[in-house]
């Protein structure tokens, strides 16, 4: 607003005759009185209109300042979507506010990159890459998106780093089991067989381009590597768009970077397998997290239940670890360890990247068994549970704890 509409409603009541009618005493008096009020109120007039100038800038100047700050308040956009890859999604990035409005469209974008993953890599979608080429003859090359590609590259260097217990191959025994549970009827030994050698890398061709089929009962599942995956991809869209912070949850495993508001590290919560509530809360920065766990997902076969999770080298669920929580530097990392020492148990520890924490949940018996990595307990926010164990001092409470249990059962025979 310009100066002279602040002015205007004011001058107005500088006019003479306003201030000279009340001393009007005789005309020489009032033509004296009319020049000396003349000029007293042209200097009144001035210093009114520079005044009302000046405080009209303050303002400005105060409004200008204040929009400004409030620009660059801090703030954190949210973003939740349903059905990406069966289940839920968060997304949030913190920004200042002046960009809240272009971190809707980048948080968009991220979730399109999501779906455009999952639309390639479903096992369940009939159009998608992986189910084109359970369709496919033998000998006859798929072609497949630079993003299945890598995925399958990085699978099969993760069957030999985690002693062949993570494989994607290994889809004929996930159906295997999952008919089972509907005929309620555990599979025979010729049936396990048959699903274990068709679970195999030797029946899988990969080229620079796509893949092709070396024997007709080989399928693929990358459920267990492909979220993960898809997890990166959409924190680096949040990343390249250079907020301060954000995080990509789906379904519970997470990757985040930088700060949340307050320039504070992301919470996490961790579920206790056993009791409703959580086990304990992680504080990550520039981290991943990834949990597998029988407690949400069971097979039920009569009146009994199994994990989901197989053991490809056995062909059987496995009953190593109730949860496995893993903290890594990539979402696709957490992934794989996660499902991987499902089936290792604690004994996996010692082969995880010396960038990987770990956390293992397991029965043993009458009581339950909680060992982590060192490095994973340095994330609590609080003292752990009483019965934590850090590996590989864990090791040697196993071997005094067997020894017990010999030396009981021992007395007791007698």
């Amino acid at each position: 607003m310009d100066a002279e509409r602040w002015v205007a409603p004011f001058s107005r009541f500088a006019r003479t005759d306003r201030w000279v009618a009340p001393f009007v005493l005789d005309a020489t008096w009032t033509n004296r009185v009319r020049l000396s009020h003349n000029g007293a109120m042209k200097h009144c007039s001035l210093i009114s209109v520079a005044g009302i100038v000046t405080l009209a800038l303050l303002v400005i100047v105060g409004q200008w300042r204040i929009a400004v700050q409030q620009h660059s308040l801090p703030v954190t956009v949210i973003h939740h979507t349903h059905g990406v890859m069966g289940t839920d999604c968060a997304m949030a990035v913190v920004t200042v506010q002046a960009r809240a409005e272009s971190a809707k469209a980048v948080l968009d974008e991220a979730e399109a990159t999501l779906r455009r993953l999952e639309a390639a890599m479903s096992s369940w979608l009939d159009d998608s890459e992986i189910a084109q080429f359970h369709a496919a003859p033998v000998g006859v090359q798929v072609p497949l998106s630079p993003d299945t590609l890598a995925v399958l590259i990085a699978a099969r260097d993760a069957y030999e780093r985690t002693d062949r217990t993570f494989d994607v191959t290994c889809r004929p025994q996930l159906d295997l089991w999952r008919r089972a549970s509907q005929q309620n009827e555990a599979p025979t030994a010729e049936q396990l067989a048959a699903a274990r050698a068709a679970s195999c890398w030797n029946g899988v061709q990969l080229t620079s381009t796509g893949i092709i089929k070396l024997r007709p009962d080989v399928s693929l599942d990358l459920g267990g590597i492909a979220k993960g995956y898809a997890i990166d991809r959409a924190l680096e869209i949040l990343q390249d768009a250079g907020f301060h912070g954000g995080l990509v949850d789906v379904g519970g495993d997470l990757a985040c970077f930088g700060m949340q508001l307050g320039d504070q590290p992301w919470l996490v919560d961790i579920r206790d397998p056993d009791v409703p509530g959580s086990l304990v809360r992680l504080q990550i920065v520039d981290r991943a997290v990834a949990t597998s766990g029988d407690y949400a997902r069971r097979i039920q076969i009569a009146d009994r239940y199994y994990s989901h999770i197989i053991d490809p080298r056995e062909g059987r669920p496995t009953e190593a670890a109730r949860s496995v929580t893993v903290v890594a530097p990539t979402a696709i990392v957490a992934d794989i360890w996660a499902t991987a020492l499902s089936i290792l148990g604690s004994d996996g520890l010692e082969r995880l990247p010396e960038d990987v924490e770990a956390l293992i949940v397991a029965d043993t018996g009458a009581q339950r068994r909680v060992v982590s990595t060192p490095g994973f307990r340095n994330l609590l926010t609080s003292s752990p549970p009483a019965d934590w164990r850090v590996w590989p001092d864990a090791r040697e409470d196993d071997a005094d704890d067997a020894q017990q249990l010999a030396t009981s059962s021992d007395q007791a025979r007698r």
